[in-house]
């Protein structure tokens, strides 16, 4: 069986079918970046916590965390600190 544009988007007509395909190729080229951006943010957090923890410290700098956090949350509201809180999780696992 074969599901038309329209069906697959839950669009009503042909036009607002391409409208949403259009975006959702977008979205997803988005995502692509954002992931990348987020592997690369979580390697340099790895040399940052590598050096903090030769040098004798600890591998969590939590004043600098409160700073992400507050940054995310200016920037995007009360949802920005729940999604700093993710990035920080993955860059420096759970604490």
């Amino acid at each position: 069986m074969t599901v038309t544009p329209a069906e697959k988007t839950g669009a009503r007509t042909a036009e607002a079918a391409d409208v949403i395909t259009g975006a959702r190729e977008r979205i997803d080229a988005l995502d692509d970046r954002i992931i990348g951006l987020i592997q690369e943010r979580m390697a340099v957090s790895a040399v940052i916590q590598e050096a903090r923890i030769t040098s004798g410290g600890r591998r969590v700098n939590l004043s600098r965390e409160m700073e992400i956090l507050a940054h995310y949350r200016e920037a995007l509201g009360k949802p920005g600190t729940s999604l700093g809180m993710t990035l920080l999780e993955l860059c420096r696992g759970r604490i």
